[in-house]
């Protein structure tokens, strides 16, 4: 449930049309429902006009579906992150209605599906980093972000690069994706004047250390305005680029 459910139904008991006592049963679960194991935020939405997401490892599949469920009940669009081939299987026979995208890793039913006019860039610098750079383009585009996704352009072969700058630049905000020394995100941000967000991936050989490497290289970096999320998030960093991305919308 979001601000315009809300509004909707309070200005239908204004008109007459929906009694207090029925609105009282369409708001009821807020601010949260209590499942027993998990407290489903409901009010999320309305706070930070994102929808709860579900973080799968932790948690059994029938907690998931029960999650999923409550909130596919409530919400238009609804994510589980980190999800199995498994986990989608079970929801699905649950929400009959729910994708899955097997690179990102995330299970989502996607029912708004209305676009930003600014649009997010996000980039990754090789083809093994697309697994984070989808991660981090679905989770922008089911918040509602234009997502436009520039891969394997990484510094080993730099003109690639080069022959996507004008799509680079008509960007609102960036997310660069890389492993190994994580160099691509210093590059992009010595060409742009975008804000970049940084995201070191666990790809590479021995001495990347699982991508703490490519994320001491992002913090340490030489271009300015490049903020860094932590190793493999691409989730994080698409909610952070949809929301800088939202603040430059007239609508």
């Amino acid at each position: 449930m979001d601000r315009t459910d809300i509004l909707q139904c309070l200005e239908e008991v204004a008109k007459g049309t929906l009694t207090p006592e029925q609105a009282l049963q369409e708001l009821i679960e807020l601010p949260y429902k209590d499942l027993g194991f998990a407290k489903v935020d409901f009010h999320r939405n309305i706070r930070n006009g994102g929808t709860e997401t579900i973080f799968c490892p932790g948690k059994t599949i029938d907690q998931i579906v029960e999650i999923f469920k409550v909130l596919a009940s409530k919400s238009k669009n609804v994510m589980a992150t980190r999800a199995s081939q498994e986990i989608f299987q079970a929801v699905k026979e649950a929400v009959p209605e729910v994708e899955y995208n097997t690179q990102a890793r995330i299970v989502y039913v996607w029912r708004d599906k209305q676009k930003t006019q600014g649009k997010v860039g996000v980039v990754s610098a090789g083809t093994a980093d697309i697994p984070v750079a989808e991660e981090a383009a679905l989770t922008a585009q089911i918040m509602g972000s234009d997502v436009e996704r520039i891969y394997d352009v990484g510094v080993a072969g730099i003109h690639r690069l080069f022959d996507r700058r004008k799509e680079i630049q008509s960007c609102r905000v960036l997310v660069v994706v890389a492993g190994m020394e994580g160099a691509l995100a210093s590059v992009i941000g010595g060409l742009v004047s975008q804000p970049v967000i940084a995201v070191p991936t666990s790809i590479g050989y021995g001495a990347s250390f699982h991508g703490l490497a490519a994320l001491l290289s992002m913090l340490n970096s030489c271009a300015s305005g490049v903020s860094v999320v932590n190793i493999d998030n691409g989730f994080g960093a698409g909610v952070l680029a949809h929301r800088i991305n939202m603040l430059g919308e007239t609508r």
